[in-house]
Parts: C-alpha cells; structure tokens; sequence
C-alpha cells in the first residue's frame, strides 16, 4: 500500500511541487514522439527492405499496412487498460513493446520477423497517443490545456519533420536496419522519465470505470479489427483491376461496422463496459469533432503522401530538394502550435479549428496555379500556409471534442477521437492514389512515364481540388464545435450526457 501511495498522482505532485504536471507531459511526449517517428521513419527503408529479402511491392508495403492498422485498433483498447492496469504500468508496458519491436526489427533475418516487429511497434504506438490528451484535460486547469496542447504539439510534430531526414541518412550510412534501432534510445528514456513522473492512478482523481476482474470486449474488438482491414485492404485493392475483390472487402468493411455498432449497444444494454462507449457521440461537440477529425486525417495523410510525389515526379524535381522544400513548412508548424496553443486558453476552439480548415484548404486549392516554371519560392510559400492551417487544427481538435465529456467518458473519447483520425488518415492515403491514377488516366498520362506533362500536372491540381474540397466540407462541422446552453440529448447507451 505504501509503494502504492508514493506513486499515485497526489504524492508525485507533493514531491515534485507546481512544475510536476509539465513533468509529467514530457514524460508521456518522449514515448508519443518515439511512436510517431516509428510510423513515419520506416518509408525510407522500404526500398532497403525490398531488395534485402527480394520482396514485391505488396509485400513490402504490409510493413507500413500492418503498423497502420495494429496502432488504429489497439487505440480502442487504451482506455481499458488504463482502467485495468493504470497508467505507470500501461504506458511503460507499451514502450517495452515498442523497444521490444524496434530490437527484433533490427536483428530480424526473416521478413515475417520484421513484420511481426512492425506489427508490435503498432499495437505499442495505438496505445500510448491517446495517453497526452487524457492527461492534458485532468492534469491541467482549463485555463492552461490550450498552452498545454500547444508544447506537446509543437514537441511531437519535430519527430515526422526531422525523422525522415535522419532516417535517410542513416539508411545512407547504416542500411535499413538502423531505422529500427532509431527508437530505442526514445524508449530507453521514456521509460526512465516513466518511472519517475507517470503515476499509477489517473491524474485528477478520477476513478476507474471498470472492476479488476472486468475483461475487455473481445468481440468488440475483433469486429473494429475486421473492419479496419477490410476497408484498408479494400481500398488498396481499387489501385488495381480487382473490382470484384475491393466490392467485397468494402461490403465486409460495412457489414463490421454494423455488426460493431449492433454489438456495443447490446453489451451496454446489458450493463457491461463496451470498447467504444456508444453514448460519446450524444455530445454534440464529439460528434462533429470526429467528423472533423475523420476529414482531417484523410486530408493530412494524404497531402503528406501526394505532395513529395507531385513535386518529385509532377515539377521533376530532386528528393533532396523536395526535401529543402519542405523543411521551412515543418519549422513554421512547430511554433505555429505553440502560439494557437496558447489562443486555445482564451479563444473559443471552434474559430481556431476553421481557421486552420480554411487555411488548410487554400493551400491546396493554390495549387493549380502551380506549373513547371514556377519559381521555388511560390511552392515554399503554398506549403508554409499550409502548415500554419495545421498548426492552427492541432492543438484546438482534441479539447474541442473532448472538453464538453463528462470526467468519466474523456479517456474512451481520446481513443475514439485518435481512432478515428487514423482510420481517416489510412483512407486518406489509398484515396489520394485512387482519384490521381483515375484522373491521370483521364487524362491519358501514368506515372510511369519519365517525363512530365501539362496533363500529368492537372490530374495533380484535380486531385489537390478533391482535399480542398474535403476540408471546406469538414469546415461545415467544425462550426458545430461551439459550445452551447444545456440541451436535452437522447440517451445512446447510458444517460444522456450534459450538452455543453
């Protein structure tokens, strides 16, 4: 009882006085950055892992495939085992199976060995981002979540700006396995940091849902798992010929989603704790939040795919320039969310978030106007505006959606919220691929052609339209983030929450 008592949340702050909940936060940012990077540093090993063990492009793009989907379902499970284990031992539990798979990755000589270490990395990574915004909203007052949110923000957001670019040179020197032990020294640290700051009760006070003996809803997640890869795989197969086969991986991927819902409402009427807690989206605020959210996923993850592509193999330019390109835009993000952060504390969230989806869709509207002489600057320009609209979105999304929930509901909403986001992000990708070759065809070009063309650039401005237009529409949403006088809302699967 007594170790219990030294690491609970109150003792931590006693010791460790005022300055112990940004400890606290930078604690948990160490291990978040160590998962983003391990989601985007791989890309650049892929070629290196393909030659290796003489793999074909759907083999190797499993190695992406598989953390994408591991680390959107495992997201579902978060608040479990928080709830379960608490939060020292499910986070620090979650970076030894990041290390675990950043080791094995690296030693691997067996492609399923890599996979499996690819797979382990993501069921690690989908359980600890969702860890930040929960303790942002019950570690933090109100009048300090938006800053906050900003500095974690501003901190994560250096792991995808610079760990490419590591990444390739240490492909350069290292070869691919050393994108694998790029991550063990972040874990190495998060876990020190963990052992001292993350306590083993949630921060707050707020008591845990579940009993000691509660399971988690198996079912529940098979059925998200299913799901999620039916419509990945599903969607991937749209790059190709296989019409037949897409038609009925979509249709499974609509049959799970049914069968989820039909499901989670059944053991919530029973009294049982479901995975996804059905009554989240009685809150306005949530509802539109995860539309937004959804949108803005698919419109990040996409452009984040399409424009080193439209730039390499549309403009002809070099990967290294791309890459000077694109570094001005990362700089401009990072103190970009530390600024909105600090708006979010006396600027209502919903502004914020428009204003990010209105930049966001400018910047890829302006693209059309873009064209082989072009001059440099104009692209760095474009790119910059985006990455300020994003600035803008990051720190205010999360407690947009997640503020108006009762305490009890704010660790399912984060995962949800998570969840959601990702899933869009990997629709996002594959939708990208899917309307560029659709309107390259259109046009009668194909990337595989050496050289470029006026065709081959508006099939690019066609398919920049399609994001802008996808973020106008999540704008319609984001207006319905305002808070607003109590309202009476019908119960979902327990009672009605307090609309906010």
């Amino acid at each position: 009882m007594a170790a219990t008592a030294d690491t609970s949340h109150t003792a931590l702050r006693e010791r460790h006085g005022p300055r112990y909940r940004w400890l606290l936060l930078l604690s948990v940012m160490v291990g978040t950055m160590a998962s983003i990077m391990s989601s985007t540093i791989v890309n650049v090993a892929i070629p290196g892992l393909s030659h290796y063990f003489a793999l074909g492009q759907e083999r190797a793009q499993w190695v992406s495939s598989g953390f994408m989907v591991a680390m959107t379902v495992s997201m579902l499970a978060t608040p479990w085992l928080l709830d379960r284990y608490g939060y020292r031992r499910t986070y620090m539990g979650a970076m030894v199976l990041l290390l675990a798979g950043g080791v094995v990755g690296g030693f691997a000589d067996a492609f399923s060995l890599v996979l499996g270490a690819r797979v382990a990395e993501g069921l690690a990574a989908g359980v600890v981002q969702p860890i930040p915004a929960i303790i942002i909203l019950r570690a933090f007052a109100p009048h300090e979540q938006g800053r906050a949110s900003g500095i974690f923000g501003m901190g994560v957001v250096l792991a995808p700006a610079i760990g490419p670019s590591i990444g390739g040179l240490l492909v350069d020197l290292f070869g691919w396995r050393s994108i694998f032990f790029m991550v063990v020294p972040f874990c190495l640290a998060s876990l020190w940091l963990a052992r001292i700051f993350v306590p083993t009760n949630a921060p707050g006070g707020v008591a845990a849902q579940r009993s000691a003996g509660a399971g988690i809803d198996w079912r529940g997640l098979v059925l998200a798992a299913a799901g999620t890869l039916c419509l990945l795989n599903g969607l991937v197969s749209l790059h190709g010929d296989g019409a037949v086969q897409a038609a009925l991986l979509l249709t499974g991927a609509v049959a799970a989603l049914v069968a989820f819902i039909w499901w989670e409402r059944r053991i919530a009427a029973r009294g049982a704790q479901p995975l996804m807690n059905l009554a989240l989206f009685g809150y306005r605020q949530f509802a539109m939040g995860s539309v937004v959210s959804f949108i803005y996923g698919t419109a990040l993850f996409g452009s984040t795919y399409l424009l080193p592509v439209y730039m390499q193999l549309g403009l002809q330019l070099s990967a290294s320039l791309v890459g000077t390109i694109l570094l001005p835009a990362g700089i401009v993000l990072a103190i970009t969310i530390a600024g909105v952060g600090r708006l979010a504390d006396r600027h209502p969230t919903y502004i914020l978030v428009s204003i990010g989806l209105a930049l966001l869709a400018a910047s890829f509207g302006l693209m059309v106007v873009v064209g082989l002489q072009t001059a440099l600057w104009v692209l760095v320009a474009f790119a910059i505006l985006g990455r300020i609209g994003l600035g803008f979105i990051l720190p205010s999304l999360n407690l947009g959606s997640l503020q108006p929930l009762a305490p009890a509901l704010i660790s399912q909403g984060a995962s949800v919220i998570n969840f959601v986001r990702m899933l869009g992000g990997a629709a996002g990708i594959s939708l990208c691929g899917i309307v560029l070759e659709w309107r390259l065809a259109a046009h009668g070009d194909s990337l595989t052609n050496p050289v470029t063309s006026p065709a081959r650039l508006a099939a690019f401005n066609e398919t920049f339209v399609m994001l802008a237009l996808m973020c106008l529409l999540a704008l319609a949403a984001a207006s319905q983030l305002r808070m607003r006088k109590p309202a009476a809302v019908a119960p979902l699967s327990t009672p009605a929450p307090e609309n906010r």
